[in-house]
């Protein structure tokens, strides 16, 4: 997992509980030391570089997470980990929808927007809350990904929205 933040500590506990063994890869030394002090196997070092990325263990992953928030360094790592480690998944978090484009260009296994989901569910509790049924409400999140796919889709081939992120 490179980034050590919010995200990749979130990302990571899942995968941990089903008895997964991640190495992350930060900068920050604060975050680092507070990683190791509960037990994380935390390497120092920019996951642009390749000798780190070697050094963490990206040549036998069974999958590579990028999950910091700087969309032209993600997109690198992407790069680099595609180019370099070729049949290891990489899977990254996503600024917005131009950066998905860019990542999916780039060869990522799975992109999602860091706040997609997390809005899609605060929409459908506000849908509720003002007197939508559940079940209603969960088909309008539905609906809404759908359409959101299909745009993506559109953008990613160049089609009506190309060069004009909406979201």
């Amino acid at each position: 997992v490179i980034g050590f933040g919010r995200f990749g500590q979130i990302v990571s506990q899942p995968l941990l509980a089903r008895g997964h063994t991640i190495a992350f890869i930060d900068t920050d030394v604060e975050g680092i030391r507070d990683g190791v002090e509960f037990g994380f196997k935390v390497h120092y070092g920019d996951g642009m570089r390749l000798d780190i990325l070697q050094a963490a263990g990206a040549a036998t992953a069974r999958a590579i997470i990028i999950a910091i928030d700087n969309k032209a360094a993600t997109k690198r790592i992407a790069e680099i980990c595609k180019a370099e480690f070729p049949l290891v998944p990489v899977l990254a978090r996503s600024y917005d929808r131009t950066s998905s484009i860019e990542l999916v260009h780039a060869g990522v296994d799975y992109q999602i927007r860091e706040t997609f989901e997390s809005a899609l569910a605060m929409a459908e509790d506000a849908l509720v809350r003002l007197g939508c049924e559940q079940e209603a409400a969960a088909d309008v999140i539905v609906e809404f990904r759908r359409r959101d796919a299909e745009r993506f889709d559109l953008e990613l081939s160049g089609g009506l929205y190309a060069g004009r992120a909406l979201i």
